[in-house]
């Protein structure tokens, strides 16, 4: 999965290809309206409050067109106080993306390979639609929990090999029992990710929007069959081996593990809703109003 997605020119997110948009293969609320960026902005906005209006440092992950940050900072720069002590640190692993959003996004924003590289972070840390690009490990309980690797042969074909003590202890801390038959996805790499999250935050928040369930709703049965898929043109499918490269892959994430793994770092989870309410509780009707006049 990760060489379907990464690797270097052949990769689905480091090919030139068009991803987002009517042309690509998938939406994503910032691209679709301005206003998503606004509301975004003024929750940015009420946390630089709470922490006491001092300097504030934005990070997104994996920003894709760069359209989020260009509404945001559009939104951010009637706040005077706020935008003049502002920084906004991109963190982009795809050169086609950095690229595109390096075009266009001038004012206040640098671009980083690592979170290691800013030193100790006061502010918000952010993504959209980002742990859904991970690379997992698939597993199946059989005996005992099995991970799917791909073999080739004159086709790929699928094997299975018992699971190393990561994976298992990985469902053991989230007290996750599968049925025999079951197929899931372990985001090991999301682990590591909101661990290296609460080590740069020194004071602050991580905004994490994306597609997932807390543990109790994506292991129930009727996931049973895991939830890998890929898109292509705006359509869905499962066809893991074909179009390698050139369609995109993704999971559902576990909410619940973010949440864990967090705590056992240092962070306090401040909340976990649907994007809708989310929304709809900073103004999302107000300001689809204002963007209509």
């Amino acid at each position: 999965m990760d060489l379907c997605l990464y690797h270097p020119g052949l990769g689905y997110y480091t090919s030139p290809s068009t991803k987002i948009g009517a042309t690509g293969d998938f939406y994503t609320s910032a691209c679709l309206t301005p206003v998503f960026g606004t509301l975004i902005g003024k929750q940015l906005e009420e946390m630089w409050v709470i922490l006491g209006k001092e300097p504030f440092t934005i990070v997104e992950y994996g920003a894709g067109t760069g359209a989020l940050c260009a509404d945001i900072l559009s939104y951010l720069k009637n706040n005077v106080p706020l935008y003049d002590q502002l920084r906004y640190c991109i963190i982009e692993k795809s050169p086609v993306m950095q690229a595109i959003e390096r075009s266009h996004l001038f004012d206040k924003v640098s671009w980083y390979e690592s979170i290691d590289e800013l030193g100790e972070i006061r502010g918000c840390i952010l993504s959209n639609e980002l742990v859904d690009t991970f690379a997992v490990h698939s597993v199946v309980m059989d005996q005992q929990l099995m991970e799917v690797f791909v073999d080739y042969g004159t086709s790929f074909q699928e094997t299975l090999r018992p699971a190393s003590k990561e994976l298992t202890n990985y469902l053991n801390e989230l007290d996750v029992h599968l049925s025999p038959g079951y197929h899931a996805e372990i985001n090991l790499q999301a682990v590591g990710w909101i661990q290296s999250l609460a080590t740069a935050l020194k004071r602050g928040y991580v905004m994490t929007i994306d597609y997932g369930f807390e543990s109790t709703d994506l292991y129930k049965p009727g996931r049973s069959q895991g939830t890998l898929r890929c898109y292509r043109s705006h359509t869905t499918n499962t066809s893991l081996y074909e179009q390698i490269g050139g369609q995109d892959i993704t999971t559902y994430i576990n909410l619940s593990a973010l949440v864990h793994w967090g705590a056992k770092h240092g962070l306090t989870t401040c909340g976990l809703t649907d994007q809708g309410h989310f929304l709809l509780a900073l103004g999302l009707t107000e300001a689809i109003e204002q963007a209509l006049c």
